[in-house]
């Protein structure tokens, strides 16, 4: 059976070795993860987050012309306005790219005194970076916009952090579907996926954001094992939302489609984690929807220390979602999961 992400026999395809020095800022940095990915004109760009020896991140603009070999330009990006910001920002992470009509909308996370928060920033040429805002409400992380709006108003999914780690930061279990008319001021419409106690995914986050399909929004995410003991283990995983009602899951991977098996995913910074956050679909229909036959490049974060890339197709990753009912829950079933680990 062929894998339903395959991993490239590049990876990994960006390392801290692949960019340049930017002195005084980065110089050798200690690790580059967790990318943003998107289409410009016939160039395959990465919005890559980078953490400097002195454990400080900053984003950089890497391109490509095959989606594999990748050049890291020598300039960090400097979003415009984010330090007029008040709230005491230590640090920007974990890039989101959504292209709406001609404008790019990059969704990332904010590290402040208090809490994490989200902001966002548009660009239209990956030159220059304009920053929207950045949300004053409760701790939230992973937060991903849909590529079009919805009666004028724009719409995300994210992960509000309600669940306090005893020996670590807030995390949660529970992504969430949320509107704004100005990408600043947000309100929760209600759950969509919650994480399953004792399975694959306890802990989640949406992963790049979602794809238009004749069969509802395509989500990869990505889910945490928690239930051992010493480890966390960071794997991905897939379901499919209605079109009109991104609160109704139609349809979820019942296995992870892809964990931590490579050595380059197993040791690093963070052991055990492969954390998908971009991804290029190449072509879509005359009606706006990804085809079946499309190709995916799925673009991860491996052990907090590199960037990978697993393909797959648009069609592979629908097949590997099974049904779901009125609970949210896959029933039971004596065949075996269509999904297959890799």
């Amino acid at each position: 059976m062929i894998p339903v992400l395959v991993r490239s026999s590049d990876n990994p395809i960006v390392t801290g070795f692949d960019v340049p020095a930017m002195p005084p800022d980065l110089v050798d940095p200690t690790s580059v993860f967790n990318p943003g990915a998107t289409k410009f004109g016939d160039l395959y760009l990465l919005v890559l987050r980078i953490q400097s020896r002195g454990r400080k991140t900053y984003f950089v603009v890497a391109e490509s012309d095959n989606g594999r070999n990748f050049d890291v330009r020598d300039r960090i990006v400097e979003i415009e306005g984010l330090d007029q910001e008040a709230m005491g920002i230590h640090h920007v992470f974990d890039p989101r790219i959504t292209k709406i009509d001609d404008t790019w909308y990059v969704m990332f996370a904010v590290d402040t005194d208090t809490v994490c928060r989200v902001g966002v920033a548009t660009t239209r040429d990956f030159e220059r970076f304009e920053l929207v805002g950045i949300e004053a409400g409760p701790d939230v992380r992973n937060g991903v916009l849909f590529p079009e709006r919805k009666e004028g108003r724009f719409l995300r999914l994210d992960r509000p952090n309600r669940i306090q780690l005893a020996d670590g930061p807030t995390t949660g279990d529970e992504i969430v579907l949320s509107e704004s008319d100005d990408l600043v001021a947000w309100r929760s419409l209600g759950p969509v996926l919650k994480g399953r106690p004792r399975l694959w995914d306890e802990r989640i986050g949406a992963g790049p954001p979602p794809l238009r399909t004749r069969h509802g929004w395509l989500l990869v995410y990505h889910g945490v094992a928690t239930h051992f003991s010493g480890a966390n283990i960071y794997q991905a995983g897939a379901a499919i939302l209605d079109l009109e009602d991104p609160r109704r899951v139609l349809a979820r991977t019942r296995d992870n489609i892809l964990e931590p098996r490579k050595l380059y995913e197993l040791v690093g910074q963070v052991p055990n984690v492969v954390f998908p956050s971009g991804w290029i679909v190449d072509g879509e229909d005359d009606d706006g929807f990804a085809p079946e036959e499309a190709r995916v490049h799925l673009y991860y974060g491996a052990a907090d220390t590199s960037v990978c890339l697993a393909n797959s197709t648009v069609g592979r990753l629908i097949e590997a979602c099974e049904p779901v009912n009125s609970h949210g829950s896959i029933p039971s079933a004596s065949s075996s999961p269509t999904s297959e680990n890799v």
